[in-house]
Order: structure tokens, then sequence, then C-alpha cells
């Protein structure tokens, strides 16, 4: 499918305000946006497995669109929701277990890139990555 393959991190936009909406703090901040992320999506039919792996962890998860699931944001932040493809894009819905607020994000192929839009208390941010 159009998400399969490898992504690393090319450039960010605003993803520093970002952070800081979600209440990372400064040196996490700093950190965070210079990760060096690579994704990995695999797509078979509704399941997807995807592995992130950054200067800081390397995680796995799989999923079935639609399905909620427990996930963890790099800076320990709990999360539940699910990824659901409308259209060409996968939107995500994940909300904050410690305070209920949700934070949307989008992936979609751009011409040859994959852009993933995060939007948190009005905050939105873009993540651009190549196919490396």
């Amino acid at each position: 499918m159009a998400f399969d393959g490898t992504w690393k991190i090319d450039r960010n936009e605003n993803y520093e305000k970002f952070m800081e909406a979600l209440g990372v703090n400064m040196m996490k901040r700093k950190l965070g946006a210079h990760d060096n992320l690579k994704i990995t999506i695999q797509q078979d039919g509704n399941k997807f497995t995807v592995k992130e792996a950054s200067n800081f962890r390397t995680i796995e998860l799989e999923f079935t669109l639609g399905a909620d699931f427990d996930y963890s944001l790099a800076d320990g932040t709990e999360m539940k929701g699910n990824w659901n493809l409308e259209g060409n894009k996968l939107v995500g819905t994940f909300t904050r277990k410690d305070n209920g607020k949700v934070l949307k994000a989008y992936r979609e192929i751009v011409g040859d890139e994959l852009v993933q839009t995060y939007i948190y208390e009005g905050v939105e941010s873009k993540r651009i990555f190549k196919r490396g």
C-alpha cells in the first residue's frame, strides 16, 4: 500500500510548540526536535505494523483500523485511541489518560513524502518524512 516502506524524518514545522502544548519540558523539546525518527510501516488489509526508531527509543506496534489501543508518547504520556482510513489519509484520534484531552494525528502521502500532522489544544505541527 501507499504507506508501506521506511520513512526518515526530513523536517519539522512548529513541532516544538506542539510539544510545549503537550506539556513536554524544554530539554525534552530540544532533544525531540532532533530525534532522527525513522518509521517503518507495513499494511496488510486493515492491519498495520509500525516500527518507530529514534535516538530515544525503538517500539513496534500493531493495530487494526478502527480498533482502540494503548500508546505512550516518547515522553511517557499515556494515550488510548485508534487510526482510521479516510480516503487516502490515516486519521488518528487519541485521548490522554491523564487529562482526557484529545490529540488528532494525520498521515498522508504528499508527492514522495509522508506528512504527519498533529493537532493538540489548537496547536498544529507537521513532521515530514522522506523514503529512506
